[in-house]
């Protein structure tokens, strides 16, 4: 609940190189760009209706002037600064011009341009250049009369009136955009910051805890972050909490391999004293002609002797590093025979067939197939096979062992970790070592051990080992 609160206070990162505060400003400087473009038109737009404007008053100020009702009307100069303009001129066809305008010399205009036939381009870069303070003081703007009557009005505007009425609207419509544009930016801001910004800092912070300390399980935000909707970041997240999850796991786990590691290394000169006491006693009795002592005789050195092996083993496997390999010239089929002899005699009921061609050579280290073979070996026969076939094929130059047996399966259980010390095995009591230090040594060879396939009628490894010297 603190965590879902303390996600759910808004952290407004407006400056400096975060990611939510490079989104914000992203954001405006894209929709102040857009509403430029769009609004630089509407300066020839505003241009136009002003100078529109211009024409309309011009003529009613000229009608004026022209009507005999007696009324009193203001003087020019107060005509022309009520319609921004320093001079008017009425052509009408067949009447003489009437020119409304200041006292004093002419007016020299700084160009004529005439409004009816203004493209919106043409307008629009007019207002621009007066914007920028071109275009003149006192521009002539010639338009038909709006009556419809055939006259023609050229005025001599106020230049300086149309610079300020355009760079007001300007101005105003900057201002409107530069608001519109933050508006916008903050609310497309939270939006990005609650779907996208915030769920990365999560992420971002989660990796860092967990690479500063990853044996703390301290994923409070993650986890809410994984129990969001179905999107990408959830997803993202979900895989993150798993991948730290089993990383936890395998470290403390590899924490604990090292710990049985050191101290079994410590125990193993102790142990292997010990064992080998045991094994002369026990080779004693066996002269001992009582039965009773004779089958306990059989069942005891056996059993030292795989306590022995299981020292051996752990010590090995808790060694830093692959396994050091020397490789010999080995007839496999000769060395699969002695694997035979080892595993067989214990027990008779299990038939073991070789298939390995007797011609067949392989650089390998002896010792240690050796110790592979007689693990898959006795593997099959404790899991209950009563006929077990070793043979090889030849694929790309690259010879690969099969061992086959008829036992009843793996678990489905045992499957995910399978080749995991500690935690892939079947057997009860089993150390699952077996097959992890049978995979490092195939591993070594430039090899893999894997599992080919396991039902209800079988088991079947398959490794592979290395070119052959001598083709079959």
């Amino acid at each position: 609940m603190n965590a879902l609160k303390r996600l759910k206070r808004p952290r407004f990162e407006l400056f400096g190189d975060s990611l939510s505060g490079r989104v914000l400003w992203f954001t405006v400087s894209v929709i102040l760009l857009m509403e430029l473009v769009v609004i630089t038109p509407g300066l020839g737009i505003e241009r136009h209706s002003w100078l529109a404007e211009r024409i309309t008053h011009a003529y009613l100020v000229t009608y004026a002037v022209q009507s005999d009702t007696g009324a009193q009307i203001p003087p020019p100069q107060t005509l022309l600064a009520l319609t921004d303009t320093e001079q008017i001129t009425l052509l009408r066809p067949g009447f003489p011009p009437l020119i409304i305008g200041q006292p004093g010399p002419p007016l020299v205009s700084d160009g004529e341009t005439s409004i009816d036939g203004e493209t919106l381009a043409y307008s629009t870069w007019r207002a621009v250049v007066r914007l920028v303070g071109g275009g003149g003081v006192t521009p002539t703007i010639i338009a038909a009369a709006p009556d419809d009557s055939g006259a023609v009005l050229k005025l001599v505007v106020n230049g300086a009136a149309l610079t300020a009425h355009l760079r007001a609207y300007a101005l105003h419509t900057l201002i409107v955009t530069i608001i519109v544009a933050l508006i916008t930016g903050l609310l497309v801001y939270s939006v990005l910051d609650r779907l996208l910004v915030r769920p990365m800092r999560i992420i971002t912070s989660s990796i860092r805890n967990f690479r500063e300390a990853p044996e703390q399980a301290n994923q409070s935000d993650l986890a809410w972050l994984a129990t969001r909707p179905e999107d990408d970041i959830s997803s993202a997240a979900r895989e993150l909490k798993t991948m730290q999850d089993e990383l936890r796991t395998a470290l403390w786990r590899n924490a604990r391999l090292a710990a049985v590691g050191t101290s079994v290394a410590k125990l193993a000169h102790d142990l292997r004293n010990i064992l080998s006491t045991a094994v002369m006693v026990a080779d004693r009795l066996q002269s001992i002609p009582d039965p009773a002592v004779q089958r306990a005789t059989r069942t005891l050195i056996p059993a030292v002797d795989r306590a022995a092996q299981l020292v051996t083993r752990t010590v090995e496997f808790a060694r830093e590093g692959p396994p050091p390999i020397t490789r010999t010239a080995v007839t496999l089929a000769e060395l699969i025979d002695e694997a035979i002899l080892v595993v067989q005699p214990y027990e008779a009921a299990v038939h073991i067939e070789n298939l390995v061609p007797t011609s067949l050579v392989l650089p390998l280290d002896r010792a240690q197939i050796f110790r592979v073979l007689v693990n898959l070996l006795r593997n099959a026969v404790d899991a209950g096979a009563h006929n077990i076939a070793i043979s090889t094929i030849i694929q790309g130059g690259l010879t690969r062992m099969r061992v086959a047996d008829d036992g009843p399966g793996l678990p489905l259980r045992v499957l995910d970790n399978l080749f995991k010390p500690f935690t892939g095995t079947s057997r009860h009591g089993g150390t699952g070592l077996g097959l992890a230090i049978a995979r490092d040594i195939i591993r070594a060879h430039g090899g893999e051990l894997t599992l080919e396939q396991t039902s209800p009628r079988g088991t079947i490894f398959g490794m592979d080992l290395a070119i052959s010297d001598t083709q079959l």
